[in-house]
């Protein structure tokens, strides 16, 4: 059986804010950025919803660690509006082009993308 295989496509932005409202609007940035995904028959990976109001749980490092480790398994990466901003998506954009890992700035070129691999 030759059963055609998800891509599996990380979503890279800003998390931490200022204020826990900045933190939240962050999280619902990447959610839709997420949602995108799933529509274009992709697999979302959204590490802001992955561990949302996890901060204190284990050092920062960790999560940003198990992020990279994550995106290493994926077939692609997606930032959304402002990722430039964040230290950890410049990191792992940085780490995608790296590992040839397509990088997608918008959804428009992603579903292009898509269209092609499929």
């Amino acid at each position: 059986m030759n059963e055609r295989r998800m891509k599996l496509v990380y979503v890279a932005g800003p998390y931490r804010g200022e204020t826990e409202w900045d933190v939240e609007r962050n999280i619902r940035e990447a959610e839709e950025v997420a949602a995108d995904v799933w529509k274009s028959g992709a697999v979302a990976i959204c590490p802001h919803k992955n561990t949302a109001h996890f901060g204190g749980l284990v050092a920062d490092q960790t999560f940003l660690d198990g992020d990279i480790e994550i995106l290493r398994r994926c077939d692609a990466l997606i930032v959304t509006p402002n990722w430039e901003i964040s230290a950890g998506a410049v990191k792992e954009v940085s780490f995608a082009t790296e590992a040839m890992i397509p990088v997608f700035f918008n959804i428009k070129d992603f579903c292009n993308w898509m269209w092609l691999v499929q």
